[in-house]
Order: C-alpha cells, then structure tokens, then sequence
C-alpha cells in the first residue's frame, strides 16, 4: 500500500511517534478546554495525541497540573459547564477564607449548578445542584465563584460551628490595606444573615446560625478566633481583639491578639 508523504508525516505527527507538534505557546503549561484549543488552531488529531492526558470531556492537559495555582487549575471545569460557579471548599480558597484542610485522594472540584439544570456527571467535579442568585456570584480571576457570605452558608454544610465562627471573623474583620491591598471586609453581618434568611431548609442552617451570634469584628487570625472562643466558654469575660496600647503620653504601642485593658491583661 502506497501513501503520500504528507500523509506519512501527519502519521508519525499525531500516532506512533514520541514527539508531537508543539502547542501553542498560549495552551502550554496549564490545562485548556477542547474549544480553547479548536480557537488556537489544534486538529481533532493533535488532540488525540497521546503527549496530553484528557482530564476529562472536553478538558485536555500537556503536563502534569498539581502544583498550578488554583484558579488555572478549575477554570476549565468551569468554562465547559455553563451557568456554573466554583463553590464550597474550592471557593473558599479562592477567596481565600479560612477552612479545614480537607485531604482527598484527587483533586476534587466543588461547583454549583442552579436547580432546574440538567444532571451533571463528570471526574474531578464534585456538582451541587442548588438555588443560586445572581448576587450571590462574584468573579475571582476570571472565573465566576460563590461570593464570601454564599460560601461562608454552604461551609457550614461541612465545617463546626468554631470553624464556621472563624470564617465569618475573616469575612468581617477590617484588613490591613498595607499588606492587603484592600481596606474593605469580605462581607458585612448583614450579609451573612441574609443568606440565613434567604435559605431556608438549607443543609448546615442551624450551625450557621448558632455561628453568627458568635462572628466578631477584629480577629486577624483563625486562632484568635478560637482562643476567643476558649476564653469565653472558660468563663472570662469577652476580650477586646487587636485593639493598641496607647501610652499616657499618646504614643501607640503594641496591638495584642486579645486584651482587658480594665485589667491591663494582653494575651498572645
């Protein structure tokens, strides 16, 4: 049998042969979709060839992608799945808020599809199929993500009550622009308890509502936030959180974690 030779070469391109044409520089080192790489010019073979791994339908990926950060590592499973946002555990380290380290044996994305949208089954995607507003979406580095006070209600599907308080500390709490880059809280209390009102019957309702009673402004740290709560259930009364020393003489000292200024008491 006689072939041509570009048909040969497209042969030892796409099938037998270890080295594949390159990819363009803009797919290179992170995860694309099959429609990201029909745009970039890719033929149906390159996107066969066995140089990339299929991390699933219409996700394609030219090397390993662990150690990627979050945010390129997600977008794609959110790019194919319309009407979706990335939520739960993997918003909230998006944000970032804090969490409890959860270990899964592969990574595992959680997203949230409206009610009323059609079943979704794919690897690496954990589905929640549940009511979403438009006000309840924000986007964080393009992709669109469950905003703070949303996340901060589904958490508590999840998480303890003292964890939920440490998250809604960090979502309240004022930053330091210096180091932040932003003067604004995540969110305000009456965020959060309008996703209380707004959910009724939803999974984790209760603690999250246990939890609100508990959030307090000025927390830099999950663990001022539970040495807080220790102090309290101890018996001592409420400490004020990060508040200065100020000196007779006007001069602002140190800032402790936890302070009585009644009783002169700072606490590390």
């Amino acid at each position: 049998m006689w072939i041509t030779s570009a048909a040969f070469a497209d042969f030892c391109s796409y099938g037998l042969m270890k080295t594949a044409r390159q990819l363009p520089a803009e797919l290179q080192g992170r995860p694309f979709t099959v429609a990201e790489a029909s745009r970039a010019g890719l033929t149906p073979k390159r996107l066969r060839h066995r140089s990339l791994t299929a991390l699933g339908r219409g996700i394609r990926s030219e090397g390993p992608t662990a150690e990627l950060p979050l945010s390129v590592r997600v977008r794609p499973f959110i790019e194919v799945n319309t009407g979706c946002a990335a939520s739960h555990l993997t918003a909230a380290e998006l944000v970032p808020l804090p969490r409890r380290r959860q270990k899964e044996a592969t990574p595992m994305y959680h997203v949230i599809r409206p009610e009323g949208a059609a079943h979704l089954d794919r690897p690496h995607v954990i589905v929640h199929r549940m009511k979403l507003y438009e006000d309840e979406v924000t986007v964080v580095d393009g992709i669109p993500v469950t905003t703070p006070e949303r996340t901060w209600l589904d958490m508590a599907e999840t998480l303890t009550v003292d964890e939920l308080v440490a998250m809604g500390d960090s979502c309240v709490r004022f930053p330091r622009a210096e180091l932040e880059g932003r003067d604004l809280p995540l969110c305000s209390f009456s965020d959060l308890q309008r996703m209380i009102d707004r959910h009724k019957g939803k999974r984790g309702l209760r603690k999250a509502k246990e939890a609100i009673r508990l959030i307090r402004v000025g927390a830099d740290s999950p663990q001022e936030s539970m040495l807080r709560l220790a102090l309290v259930r101890a018996g001592l009364p409420e400490p004020e959180l990060n508040m200065p020393i100020v000196g007779s003489d006007g001069i602002r000292h140190h800032e402790p974690d936890l302070s009585y200024r009644k009783y002169k008491v700072g606490v590390e």
